[in-house]
């Protein structure tokens, strides 16, 4: 099933495949943290000498989010299940999971969490189906949100085109240009510039999935709009996938093997090549001979949001 599949309004809240809000047995009456800024560590110096301080990075902190207030409501014989399906959604996770939440009309965001807390008051209400004052507590190791739509580009290697053939094969080597041809002149199958597009059009920088597909020899893809370059002393033959995850670090030969130790030395640490808000110009590039058409780079990324 697709991520956040069953967010269809504002209000709905999607944690794994549990559904809180309108239309179901768990509503809620606040969700903080997920508006908010998350914390945020300064590495700025306050100055020896002067007034003020050295400026210096400001990095997120984790987000908490957490739902509050819930009522959750069944029929008397039926809340033991509906707060196990609470209790099954909520409980100690070694991995993150989808959080989905759709608060208005800019639609639903996601973000990848882990339950820290959880509450569920017991009290006479529970015997006639109804609970109040139920929480649930959200950590995301990621503080960003992003958009539940994952996009992708794709380029080749640059080529020239063919251009206009002088000689048809019909004609012999003096027939020149074929005027008669339905459709035009026939310039040839369209060249590759080697580049592609991608816009993140939140407001955070957003880390990029980079996949270099062989055959190819030191593949290398260079954002044009802030110079950054990943590049990686490599032969990958022909169905070689090289998977470069710019958010944890990793470079991955065909899903199996590390080969981080291949970054040359013109390449930036992995986790420090983003997607900017806005719209980047991604060029793909190769070792001088290495032009196979079938050598291709794809980028994937979601628009991230603080």
């Amino acid at each position: 099933m697709a991520i956040g599949d069953r967010v269809t309004a504002p209000g709905h809240v999607q944690l794994g495949e549990l559904l809180l809000g309108r239309g179901t047995p768990y509503r809620w009456r606040s969700l903080s943290g997920w508006e908010d800024l998350p914390g945020l560590d300064s590495g700025s110096v306050n100055r020896a000498d002067g007034h003020g301080a050295i400026l210096g990075r400001l990095l997120a902190q984790p987000r908490v989010v957490t739902l509050d207030g819930i009522v959750i409501r069944a029929r008397p014989d039926e809340i033991g299940g509906v707060v196990q399906q609470l209790g099954n959604a909520t409980g100690v996770m070694s991995d993150e999971q989808a959080l989905v939440v759709q608060l208005d009309e800019r639609g639903p965001l996601l973000a990848w969490v882990r339950v820290t807390n959880r509450a569920v008051p017991v009290e006479l209400g529970y015997r006639v189906g109804t609970i109040t004052g139920a929480a649930v507590q959200l950590t995301a190791s990621d503080p960003r949100r992003y958009d539940l739509l994952e996009r992708s580009a794709r380029a080749t290697l640059p080529t020239d085109e063919p251009g206009l053939d002088w000689n048809s094969a019909e004609g012999g080597p003096d027939a020149g240009l074929d005027f008669h041809n339905e459709t035009g002149l026939d310039f040839g199958p369209p060249g590759s510039t080697g580049t592609l597009t991608a816009r993140n059009e939140g407001n955070a920088p957003a880390h990029p999935l980079v996949e270099f597909r062989g055959p190819v020899s030191m593949p290398s893809l260079t954002n044009v709009t802030s110079g950054d370059v990943l590049e990686y002393d490599i032969d990958l033959a022909e169905g070689d996938v090289l998977s470069v995850d710019t958010a944890e670090g990793t470079v991955t030969l065909n899903a199996t093997t590390s080969r981080l130790y291949t970054a040359t030395a013109r390449s930036v640490p992995e986790q420090s090549f983003v997607l900017w808000p806005g719209t980047a110009d991604l060029a793909y590039r190769a070792a001088p001979g290495s032009s196979d058409p079938a050598a291709s780079v794809t980028v994937r990324w979601r628009s991230a949001y603080w």
